[in-house]
């Protein structure tokens, strides 16, 4: 019996090894692992954008109560120092403002968390709102560290 080889210094390969095939698994593991750390950093990133796009979106919609009320808001009526909680209106207070102020502020925290606080200051031609929020899920700080995000918008009435 003749057995046939092949040729000195040529190989047939007969299939891929199993070092091959456990190397590849490997590579393709790390790019997978890869693309979900890239996915839960652009999803923790764009919780902190939508917050600040509603932060931004909220005092607008103060402005614009204000503007129909312009007359209280040049005298101060709509001024308040940070408050986490809708106002309740005094004697001497314009129920409207206050009103409007409350409304502002439980819709900011149905948006941004209960964490969200608001404040504005009203000069005769132009008033400050500010909206401060926690936003550690955004800054990817540790659990119960609080990261106060403030934004300040000032516009004329």
């Amino acid at each position: 019996m003749i057995h046939s080889s092949p040729p000195p210094g040529r190989r047939s390969q007969q299939g891929a090894s199993l070092l091959e095939v456990l190397i590849a698994v490997l590579i393709m593991a790390i790019g997978l692992l890869g693309i979900a750390a890239l996915q839960a950093v652009t999803l923790k990133n764009t919780s902190s954008s939508a917050e600040r796009t509603q932060a931004i979106m909220q005092t607008y919609t103060i402005f614009d109560a204000m503007r129909t009320n312009r007359d209280t808001a040049r005298s101060g009526g709509y001024n308040r120092a940070w408050s986490c909680e809708a106002p309740v209106a005094g004697d001497d207070d314009d129920a409207r403002a206050i009103g409007e102020i409350g409304a502002w502020i439980t819709q900011l925290q149905a948006n941004m968390g209960d964490t969200a606080c608001g404040r504005i200051q009203c000069g005769t031609q132009s008033c400050t709102v500010g909206v401060r929020w926690d936003d550690n899920r955004g800054t990817g700080a540790k659990a119960g560290e609080p990261v106060k995000v403030e934004i300040q918008t000032t516009s004329r009435l």
